[in-house]
């Protein structure tokens, strides 16, 4: 009887079943992940290489040697005071990154709680969330930072608090959206049936549904997070000197345009490949993890 049911070794391949693909492999074929987790992590191995090892000092000035054109001994020259250009891209990596990950973490934690209880709770306590974040939405990242500059001062905590806040509603709103989708579906109302309360049913079924959503987000907040540090930086409300940021470079070499303008292409161009990374790994993840949008690659 298994004999019969079994398919034909000389069977047509159209007729064969296909072996079940792994996550991973279904993401090796996927061209969007795959060169954005490359990219990304191109900037993060040059963030913990900078931890060992730079070529030269990102902090020593020469001015003797300031405006050299590439060479071996500075591999992509150097800028205005002297400072070997792969170092400070190298250290800029570093900096633009720690902000990055601690800025949406603060964004996460915050924006996903408001966001399951606002879901959870309904009426009066999600009316209160919702309009909150709408008022923090007046308060955008670089406005924040002007307001605590102007209290404590600019640095990189004043850029990391800022971007921080700016990405609390963002990720409340998608939070709750995301959540209210799960509470609707037939298995929460059979668990709030068995007598689970709110508390429960959130933390085993809802978020964990949800949790792909959130990952997907995280990585664009991320981008997000670059491009905010990077500009404040440039406004010199973010990283402040000696500490080498993709930001600052660009903010000294605008005085340099015409003398030497690849100074503002180096650090245009980290950025550049940073955002971009990230924003092709999360478009790859919400393909790989959103059962709806899994194609066969």
């Amino acid at each position: 009887m298994s004999a019969q049911l079994s398919t034909p070794v000389d069977a047509p391949v159209a007729m064969r079943p296909l072996p079940p693909r792994t996550f991973w492999g279904r993401a090796l074929r996927h061209r969007s992940f795959v060169l954005g987790g490359a990219l990304s992590l191109l900037v993060v191995a040059s963030a913990l290489l900078s931890l060992v090892w730079t070529p030269w000092s990102p902090y020593e000035i020469d001015i003797a040697s300031k405006l050299r054109p590439p060479s071996a001994a500075h591999w992509l020259g150097t800028d205005s005071f002297g400072r070997d250009i792969v170092s400070l891209l190298l250290a800029g990596a570093r900096s633009t990154i720690l902000v990055g990950i601690i800025a949406v973490s603060i964004g996460l934690s915050f924006g996903v709680c408001l966001g399951l209880i606002a879901s959870a709770k309904r009426g009066w306590t999600e009316e209160i969330i919702m309009r909150f974040s709408d008022f923090t939405f007046a308060f955008p990242a670089v406005l924040s930072a002007i307001m605590l500059a102007a209290v404590a001062g600019p640095g990189m905590v004043t850029s990391i608090i800022a971007i921080g806040i700016f990405q609390i509603p963002t990720l409340t709103r998608l939070t709750r959206g995301s959540a209210n989708a799960i509470w609707a579906r037939e298995f929460v109302l059979a668990a709030r049936a068995s007598g689970k309360g709110a508390f429960r049913i959130t933390i085993e079924h809802v978020l964990p549904n949800i949790l792909s959503i959130l990952i997907v987000q995280a990585t664009i907040q991320f981008a997000l997070a670059i491009l905010a540090e990077a500009a404040l930086s440039y406004l010199g409300l973010g990283t402040q000197p000696p500490q080498p940021s993709w930001g600052r470079m660009l903010n000294d070499a605008q005085t340099m345009l015409f003398q030497s303008p690849m100074l503002a292409v180096y650090p245009g161009a980290a950025i550049a490949i940073a955002v971009l990374g990230l924003n092709l790994l999360g478009d790859g993840l919400r393909d790989l993890l959103d059962p709806r949008l899994a194609r066969e690659r």
